[in-house]
């Protein structure tokens, strides 16, 4: 550990509630090696109620799609030139970015470049887009926190030093789940079919995917007797939203329950779960509940990622790309996936109601749920944020080699 300052700085820029959730963890582990550090950057509210001090508002980074960052890029550029000088002043021990690659590694290559050490906690998805945009991220970071086995032995073939520190989720969920404590805490009844709508966080996801996700849940309901069909809401804003829109639709009996929050007991009290792709699929797999996953992007986004061929997979939700990467088989789709024009109504509820109505389906994909949460797990023992912790702690101690 450096002893140059008695409160040595230590830096994290986290985009998005999940990386808000990630630093929260982290910081709780590094305290504990740097009980005196102070710890500064762009953090959300779990991150501040340790006492971590936030430079901007993280929800300026919570964007996604090139139509949406190409909208506020000139804010984008600004906040980053700003954001890059300050660090650069103050030296901290180690810069860490937690996801938000987009404009993460951006930051991470010019303090690198400065000769600050970086870490980027999350790896970009490089198995579903260009792989050589492993070398881009080593030009950022010194360090490459990952959170699934698969990806060390990537970055490793780009001469890149990547760990795999485990997953948090994967410290959240017991290996085998059980739906009656979650019914009883949610109110509901145990011998009905439940469905769990989780149809994104974002503002713009519940645009293009709240009402075609509330369509195939009351399509679902009309053909089955008794349904519960439960919303949690990822956040106020989204709460507001849905609220809005089960407003202005039909009130009987298949009304939805909405919640505030509580997206783990909603899955773990449903049956079936349908949401929008993306970490909320790695909750559902860890929860072991079948899913039906569908997402849309801006038509504008789609067409650049298709017209520059920059999508090199064919499955987008994580657990079948996890099924694949863990030898389940080369076609392993666990999970149906209805992306961009296949997203609609029909087809949701059609996807939904084939797992509502075979047992037996159901039965094995809980199974090989159970097999990628131990997937997961790894040889690790312990909490992920400890091993995040011990990685950074190591690449701080280790004598800088001449640039």
């Amino acid at each position: 550990m450096s002893d140059d300052n008695q409160s040595p700085l230590i830096a994290v820029i986290a985009g998005e509630e999940s990386g808000d959730q990630l630093g929260a963890d982290l910081l709780t582990a590094l305290r504990r090696h740097y009980p005196h550090a102070r710890f500064a950057g762009i953090g959300g509210s779990r991150m501040q109620q340790q006492g971590f001090e936030s430079w901007y508002d993280m929800r300026e980074l919570s964007l996604f799609g090139f139509a949406e960052v190409v909208g506020h890029l000139p804010r984008l550029l600004k906040l980053r030139k700003e954001l890059v000088a300050r660090l650069i002043a103050e030296k901290p021990l180690v810069v860490i970015g937690i996801d938000a690659p987009d404009f993460n590694l951006g930051v991470e290559r010019r303090l690198k470049e400065a000769g600050l050490r970086t870490v980027h906690y999350v790896s970009p998805s490089i198995w579903a887009w260009r792989e050589n945009r492993a070398d881009k991220i080593g030009m950022s970071a010194n360090r490459v926190l990952c959170l699934f086995p698969m990806e060390p032995p990537i970055y490793a073939r780009h001469g890149i030093d990547a760990r795999f520190v485990g997953h948090p989720l994967a410290d959240r969920f017991p290996l085998v789940s059980d739906r009656i404590p979650a019914r009883r805490s949610l109110q509901l009844p145990l011998d009905v079919p439940v469905l769990a709508l989780l149809p994104g966080s974002r503002h713009s996801e519940l645009e293009r995917l709240a009402g075609p996700f509330l369509d195939a849940a009351r399509r679902v309901a009309s053909a089955l007797p008794g349904l519960r069909i439960v919303i949690p809401a990822a956040n106020s804003r989204a709460l507001g939203t849905l609220k809005t829109m089960l407003a202005h639709g039909p009130h009987d009996e298949m009304m939805p329950i909405l919640l505030d929050g509580r997206a783990h007991d909603a899955m773990l009290a449903a049956d079936v779960v349908m949401l929008a792709s993306g970490t909320a699929t790695l909750e559902a797999m860890l929860a072991k509940r079948p899913m039906v996953v569908g997402y849309r992007v801006s038509p504008v986004s789609y067409r650049i990622a298709r017209m520059l061929n920059m999508l090199k997979t064919d499955v987008y939700a994580l657990p079948n790309i996890l099924a694949r990467a863990c030898g389940m088989g080369k076609d392993a789709m666990l999970v149906p996936e209805l992306m961009q024009d296949n997203c609609t109504a029909a087809k949701l509820a059609e996807a939904t109601l084939a797992l509502f109505r075979d047992s037996e389906r159901r039965g094995a994909i809980v199974s090989a749920f159970e097999q990628l949460h131990e997937t997961l797990r790894g040889n690790l023992h312990g909490h992920a944020g400890d091993h995040a912790a011990a990685a950074i702690v190591e690449l701080i101690d280790t004598p800088r080699t001449p640039r």
